[in-house]
């Protein structure tokens, strides 16, 4: 029998349009008129933060021996991706790949500069509330900065109100606190990516979120171990609040109820998961191991089991979703250089989309449903052990941690990968019109938003006048012109909108 926790949540959708404006209230929101069935019904973002080619390539090599995406330079300097396997089920021919450009509002990115010195990605390089609001709200913003205009300081409507305002169920998962960067960007707004007590109450009372779900619990420690509370990123009243079934939100933190909720056995129609640890689920742990996934915290669910929960609950709109995933923490082992944990953490992400594509499959389809897989940013500047200033690959043997080089501490402005499939692919494709000598294809991050914001808003699916200057800084005048997706130029032909497995 299904055990059911549902609230009814006050009041009906509003079905009013948005126009473009600066209100009163000094927010930046996007032209909506639009029925719920414009673009895809439903959009699942998957980023892993810090995420890069390489970080994917570690954690193939550990599995299976080898990797694509490795770098050979020849004499005469030219940088070429080698041959190699898929592993990952993203990475397979069902899915299209293109790049991504990730770089901040005043930045830029050159693919010749970024190829012939390798000190040149270390320069200017963005943070997770830059990339996260330009990939939330396509428009740039600079570092630190959540959801508002760079020059106005005007809130950016965001992907998820976006979906509510069409009729979408919304919602933001991280294995990382529920309010870090990322997920955050999805949901709210703020002048400081650090005001975590301030942007969790803003989420907790966000009306056009129906999923929260994340660590920063107050009551235990990095370990998964009870603690004398600590209201570090969720403050007194608000966790009082949530946790007692004085709000709207549905409440859960014990793993079994994680579980339950990815098993059907729980419902839920809005829901708040604060697992029981302080920062990530596992990466912050202090018992480690030689190979990852040894010495894992137990009481806390994996990013699949919670990725599935959101998913029941989503999925029960009729008129579709968007959610957004975060495997927040491949960017913390990024930032330390650890090797094991970044395996252990790309394959939490991994097995997460596999998860998802699954649930796709069983509950949805790939006609309705759009799927990304990608990173805000690479970290760590992970390549080959011997490179600088030349680009050598990792290496090493399956079972085995890969030989690799971490060139950085912090992030780079190194393209990342993009991944997609199912509705809308096509139109995504055309976005990617600018070329890197070594990846090939790539867009930017905002485009993947913008086009969104746009179908949904025209109610056209196959075509619109255009899209946004995708480099255009605020009130200035774009500096690419983009053929959009109403142009006739033809995709590639490896666009594959809704190709199964």
């Amino acid at each position: 029998m299904t055990q059911s926790i549902s609230r009814a949540v006050a009041g009906a959708i509003s079905a009013a349009a948005l126009a473009v404006a600066v209100t009163a209230a000094g927010s930046v929101t996007p032209a909506l008129a639009a029925p719920p069935s414009a673009g895809p019904k439903n959009v699942i973002y998957m980023i892993g933060d810090g995420m890069g080619y390489n970080h994917v390539a570690g954690t193939n090599i550990f599995e299976t021996g080898q990797a694509m995406y490795q770098t050979e330079e020849d004499e005469d300097g030219n940088v070429t991706e080698l041959d190699g396997d898929p592993v990952q089920v993203y990475e397979q021919d069902d899915f299209n790949r293109v790049a991504l450009s990730t770089y901040q509002h005043g930045n830029d990115y050159d693919g010749e500069a970024a190829w012939s010195d390798f000190g040149y990605v270390n320069e200017d390089v963005t943070d997770s509330a830059a990339a996260g609001t330009a990939m939330a709200t396509g428009q740039k913003t600079t570092n630190g900065v959540l959801g508002q205009h760079p020059e106005t300081g005007d809130h950016l409507t965001n992907l998820s109100e976006v979906a509510r305002e069409t009729g979408r169920s919304s919602g933001v998962v991280s294995s990382v606190q529920y309010n870090h960067a990322t997920p955050a960007s999805f949901a709210v707004s703020n002048i400081n990516r650090n005001n975590y007590v301030e942007i969790g109450s803003d989420m907790i009372n966000a009306e056009h979120l129906d999923v929260v779900m994340g660590a920063g619990h107050p009551e235990f420690d990095d370990n998964g171990e009870p603690q004398e509370a600590s209201y570090d990123y969720i403050g007194a009243d608000d966790y009082a609040a949530v946790s007692s079934g004085e709000t709207e939100w549905d409440y859960v933190e014990d793993v079994s109820d994680f579980e339950a909720l990815a098993s059907g056995e729980l419902e839920s129609d809005k829901l708040f998961g604060l697992a029981q640890v302080a920062t990530t689920l596992q990466q912050a742990r202090s018992d480690s191991g030689e190979l990852p996934g040894e010495h894992l915290n137990d009481n806390v669910p994996d990013l699949s089991t919670m990725s599935e929960g959101a998913l029941n609950v989503l999925g029960d709109n009729d008129e579709g979703f968007h959610l957004m995933i975060e495997g927040g923490a491949i960017d913390w082992t990024g930032h330390a250089n650890d090797t094991v944990r970044n395996i252990e953490e790309q394959q939490d992400f991994n097995a997460a989309v596999e998860s998802v594509v699954d649930w796709v499959e069983d509950h949805s389809s790939w006609k309705d449903t759009l799927l990304i897989v990608t990173a805000d940013h690479e970290t760590g500047y992970l390549w080959g052990e011997d490179s600088d200033p030349d680009y050598t690959p990792l290496s090493g043997a399956a079972g085995e941690l890969p030989e690799v080089g971490w060139h950085s501490t912090n992030h780079t402005n190194h393209l990342v990968p993009f991944y997609f499939k199912g509705a809308g692919s096509e139109q995504l494709m055309r976005l990617a019109d600018e070329e890197d000598p070594a990846r090939g294809a790539y867009l930017d991050n905002v485009e993947p938003a913008r086009l969104l914001m746009e179908t949904w808003a025209e109610g056209d699916e196959s075509g619109h006048p255009g899209n946004p200057p995708k480099h255009a800084e605020p009130n200035g005048p774009p500096s690419h012109a983009n053929p959009g997706v109403g142009s006739s130029a033809n995709p590639p032909a490896h666009a594959n909108e809704n190709a199964r497995r």
